[in-house]
């Protein structure tokens, strides 16, 4: 699709990687609404801040009846709390769960009517390498994100009668807050932006980002001894 002219919405559009993406949108002509919890944290120039919180239904359909003229979709907005799944604290995972998957699902439906009225509209999910395999530090999100990859399939044949079309981004580690912690190699947040953009522009499905979801995504038909060989 052509995204010079459109407008997009980009949920935890005030940090991150959510404001790389907001500002590689802006910088190709798209006018932006950036959305986060706070409007004061969003400090790029040349967007319109959103208030939008995810998870609060209330929040989600003010939103929703305060933009026009939507056709992109960025769901980005997520959280990871590092619960484990057997002894990590259950509402922790519940919060993944009801931000990566149900908030992603409750943003889709809210924003699904402006997609319809446009010719070509898009829905990005920014998922993560850790859909397709679990880690054990990491279980809740891992399963949350997990989820969001079968959403982002049922979405994609739901809203494909209506010209949308559905996108997940897999990328492994960025270099964002969100890692601070990790100490491992990172991917550069603003060259994804890039390579997500570049995807709605070309209406992709499936985006591979990084070496790492390359790799994942090929293990998939190998089986639980290819994912985990440590479990052969």
């Amino acid at each position: 699709m052509n995204l010079q002219g459109t407008t997009a919405v980009v949920t935890g559009a005030n940090r991150g990687f959510g404001r790389h993406l907001a500002q590689q949108l802006r910088d190709r002509g798209v006018h932006v609404y950036a959305g986060a919890r706070n409007l004061e944290t969003i400090d790029l120039d040349g967007v319109t801040p959103l208030q939008l919180d995810i998870t609060d239904p209330a929040s989600v359909a003010a939103a929703a009846a305060t933009t026009k003229d939507v056709s992109i979709l960025v769901n980005n907005a997520g959280v990871a709390t590092g619960a484990t799944l057997i002894e990590g604290e259950l509402s922790h995972i519940r919060h993944e769960f009801e931000t990566n998957f149900f908030g992603t699902l409750a943003v889709t439906r809210a924003f699904a009517p402006h997609l319809a009225e446009h010719d070509e509209s898009y829905v990005l999910n920014v998922l993560s390498a850790f859909s397709w395999f679990n880690v054990p530090a990491v279980g809740g999100y891992s399963a949350s994100k997990a989820a969001q990859w079968s959403l982002t399939d049922g979405l994609r044949q739901d809203l494909a009668g209506q010209g949308t079309r559905v996108g997940g981004l897999h990328v492994g580690l960025m270099d964002t807050d969100l890692t601070a912690s990790i100490k491992a190699p990172k991917e550069d947040p603003a060259k994804v932006a890039r390579l997500a953009v570049d995807a709605i522009e070309a209406g992709a499905f499936e985006i591979l980002a990084d070496a790492q979801s390359t790799g994942i995504r090929a293990a998939l038909s190998g089986g639980v001894a290819a994912l985990y060989p440590n479990l052969a």
